[in-house]
Order: structure tokens, then sequence, then C-alpha cells
């Protein structure tokens, strides 16, 4: 304890420097910017963040991805509030009670409140994730070849299970599909060429980065392009800054919401919406006064903003200690943290032990920093919102384009952002999710070293695989997730259930 309160604090002086505070000042507020567009999401904005940070040192660079990713969160809100379209996911639960406030003309006061419960409820997720991932870390040190492989198929299945509820297979899909893109190329242990031709630029592999923003960004900028016109609600923005007595009286709303969100996000795959959701739905279901809830219920806005927002924090739990996403945005930044050289995973409290300190003073950082701008900058912001979409997306692709590009300055490269960009839009058309497809391509490599160095150890038994205690663990987790969304076995649970409750039943009715 003492140890993590000291790297905490030398993590903080070491970044109380004018230069990187000026630098979480425009990150948060351009990752508002990018959370109120509509179609802009923060998984887009992350991965176009990251091309633009390639050249600055790592933990720089993650603090402005982390700032992004918390504004853009937040910054949803305002067209949630305003324009009854949610900016990101995330905020859908928002525009519930936040748009009907707008109609009533409360719109300012509907800003600052959310603003304030966004804050809270990321300053809780920081705590949960100072506390709980050196936790988790030190526990992953178990980890041998044998469970990095299973954990690899398990962070596939878990994601593409939650990501895609409709049908699961579709998500599974989408995580296979990047294990295979992930094996094209060089291999790591013996060079050997694979799916590609001697001397061909495929030969080495296909970059992360080019495939990340295709994916996320030229696919989305497809996809907005189809949308129709938004129009703004006409509304004076009076009194942004809440009384404190507003906030008092919901205080055990925002603690439960901000301990919520911050448990779902640290699910692998779960993300924002999710919490959102379930905290306000906790809400409603503990409210006094629940018939307000959908007719601009000041409780049911900021459980939903301090449940999404809590969210970010937790999302990084797995990401730093496990190397799993828990979120779509929270892939990204797990990509970006290895392009930057950094390894999150098991080993990180060996290998970067005050990294994980210096993400909490980071979502500190970006949380101050969106307080302050979602406070005093409410007027000026609300005109982004009348930037029209079509010459907005231009600017958004020439990015995507230098984004892809600028990293290893090959042409090609940003014929893979293209290609991967038509991939996801043809998916996202079908249902298939994106985070299942990149967080396949992250988990690639690892999954193909530990296999074949596993099989090495084991001299090609397969044994090991089954007999070790924690891989065991997650051969049955990952088996069981996968057969729960199979009817009949959950036709078969529901037999057992009653065959092992029926005599229980027929003694309390005798």
């Amino acid at each position: 304890m003492l140890e993590g309160l000291q790297l905490f604090g030398q993590s903080f002086i070491g970044f109380m420097s004018l230069g990187i505070l000026f630098n979480v000042l425009w990150a948060t507020q351009l990752g508002i910017i990018v959370g109120m567009l509509p179609g802009l999401t923060a998984t887009m904005g992350v991965a176009l963040m990251t091309t633009l940070t390639f050249r600055m040192p790592a933990s720089e660079a993650v603090l402005i991805l982390v700032c992004m990713y918390v504004g853009a969160i937040y910054g949803g809100s305002r067209s949630a509030i305003l324009l009854n379209i949610p900016g990101t996911p995330a905020n859908a639960a928002t525009a519930v009670d936040g748009y009907p406030l707008a109609k009533q003309g409360r719109a300012g006061r509907a800003i600052g409140i959310a603003t304030t419960g966004s804050f809270i409820g990321t300053f809780i997720g920081m705590i949960i994730l100072a506390l709980f991932t050196p936790l988790i870390g030190k526990f992953a040190l178990e980890f041998k070849s044998f469970e990095f492989f299973w954990l690899s198929i398990f962070g596939i299945v878990i994601c593409g299970n939650l990501t895609a509820p409709k049908d699961p297979l579709k998500g599974w899909i989408a995580g296979f599909l990047g294990l295979f893109v992930a094996m094209i190329g060089m291999e790591g242990i013996h060079a050997h060429i694979r799916f590609a031709r001697p001397g061909s630029e495929l030969s080495g592999g296909i970059a992360l980065l080019p495939a990340m923003v295709g994916a996320f960004g030229f696919a989305e900028i497809i996809s907005v392009m189809k949308l129709s016109a938004y129009e703004v609600v006409k509304t004076k923005i009076e009194r942004v800054v809440p009384k404190f007595v507003e906030i008092w009286v919901h205080k055990w709303t925002i603690i439960r919401s901000g301990i919520v969100g911050t448990f779902i996000g640290a699910i692998p795959g779960v993300g924002e919406d999710i919490a959102a959701w379930v905290s306000y739905d906790m809400a409603k279901r503990s409210s006094k006064t629940p018939e307000k809830f959908g007719k601009g219920s000041i409780e049911g806005l900021i459980a939903a903003e301090a449940g999404n927002n809590a969210c970010v924090a937790g999302a990084m739990i797995p990401v730093l200690s496990l190397a799993i996403p828990g979120s779509a945005p929270a892939a990204v930044l797990l990509a970006a943290m290895f392009i930057h050289g950094v390894r999150p995973g098991p080993l990180i409290m060996i290998e970067f032990p005050s990294f994980v300190y210096e993400v909490v003073v980071m979502v500190l950082l970006a949380s101050a920093a969106m307080l302050i701008l979602g406070l005093s900058m409410v007027r000026w912001l609300v005109k982004v919102l009348v930037v029209p979409r079509q010459k907005l997306m231009p600017i958004i692709f020439a990015l995507c384009v230098v984004g892809a590009f600028a990293i290893q300055g090959r042409v090609f490269d940003i014929g893979v952002m293209i290609a991967f960009g038509l991939i996801g839009y043809f998916l996202r058309e079908m249902d298939y999710p994106m985070a299942p497809l990149i967080l396949g391509i992250i988990l690639g490599d690892i999954l193909d070293k530990n296999l074949r160095r596993a099989l090495i150890l084991s001299d090609g038994g397969l044994a090991p695989f089954f007999n070790q205690p924690i891989g065991l663990v997650l051969f049955f987790v990952t088996l069981l997730v996968i057969l729960s969304k199979m009817k009949w076995f959950n036709d078969l649970m529901g037999l057992l259930k009653n065959a092992i409750l029926s005599p229980f039943k027929r003694n309390k009715g005798a």
C-alpha cells in the first residue's frame, strides 16, 4: 500500500509540468468535441489520435489517448441532451432524461449535472483502478505459456460474446478473423513467411494501426454519411455550474453508479453503454420518484453519466493486468500501448511497475480537465454541433489517410486502411462487431508464440494445456461461455435445475 502511494506520488509529480498539463487540456477538449459530434465515437477518436502521437514518448502519448477517451465518453452527453442523439453509444441512457430537460429550457442545468456526475464517476473508477490492478497483476504472474494461450482464446470468446449479444457467433467469427489476419506475414520464432509471397509487402504482416484506423475510422465515415441531418434544440443555456445540494441529494446514486460502472467496465468486452443502462436501471428501481424517469429526472441523468464514465477506468483494469480490453475504445488504447513499446498484461508489475500508477494519474488529470472544460466552455462548444456533416467527414478521411501513411511511410498501409474500412463497413452492415476483430489482431501474436512455445516445452503433448490449474479454469470458463449461448445447453440446465429443486418444492408444499 505504501509502495503504491509512493509510486502514485512520483507519477503525479512527474506529470506536473506546463507542457504536459497543456496536452491534458487540449486532448480532453478535443475528446469532448469528438464525443459530442454524432458519428465520431470515442473508439474512432482514440484510433485517429494514436496515429498523431506515434513519435511521442510512451507516457505522454498514452496520457493524450486517455484524455481523448475520457473526454469523448463525457462529450457524447452534449449531443444526447441537445439533439436527443447520443454522441457515443455510451450516452444513450443520458438522452432519456437529458433531452426532456433541454426541451423544458433547462439544458444548462442538465449539462452541469451530467458534467459533475461524470467527474465523480471517473474519480470513483480511478480509486478502484488503483486498488485492484496491482492485485490482479500479481496473481497473473502465475501465468505461463499454456495459460497465455487460453487467456487469448478467452479474450476473443468473451469479447465476441458481449459485443454481439444478439448473435455471439458473429462476434466470435470477427475475433477469429482478427487472429487469422495476425498470422499473415513473417512469424516471430522461425521467421517463416505465411499467407504471403516472400519479398512482397504483405510478407511484413498487416500493421495494427492502419487496420485499426480503417476498421474504426474509415468504416465509421461511410456509415455516418448515410445518416440524415440533425437539428440542435434551440434553447437558452442558463446556469451551468450545479448547486452543491443538487449533487449531495443524489450522493448514494452517484456512488452506487460509480462502483457498478467500474466493475462492469472491468468485465472484458462489455463497455460503457451497458454500464450506463445498468446504472440507470438500478437508480430507477431504488428511486423514491421512479415516475419522473424518462421525463427529465436529474437522478436518472446523473446515474447514467456516473456509470458510463466510471466504466472508462474500469475498462483499463483488464487492459493493464491481463492485456484484455474492457471496451472497444480500451481495445484501441491497448493497441496503442503495444505500438509505443508498453506491454500490458501479467508482466506489467515487473517490467513497468510504475506505469499502472501513471495511468491512474492520467485518469485523474483527464477527469479534472473534463470538469473544468465541461463547466466553463458550454456556450462556445454547443456551436460545434451546427457543423455540417458533409464538411466534417472529408477532414476525418484525410486524417485517416495521413495517420495510416505516417507511421512507416508506405502507400501499402493506406491500401490496408481502405481495405479494412470497406471490410469493416460491410461487417457492420451485417451486425458483426469491430472490437473482437481488432482484439484478434492484437492477441494473435501472443496466441501464436505461446502456443508453439508451449508445444516445444511439452514435446508436442497437449496434456499440459489441461492439467495446469489456471489453464484448466480458463478452458472451462471459455467452454461455459460458448455453451451458455446454445439452446440445448440452456434447456439441459433448466431440466437439471428443476430436477434438483423439485424435492424441495414438494416438501415445501407438503
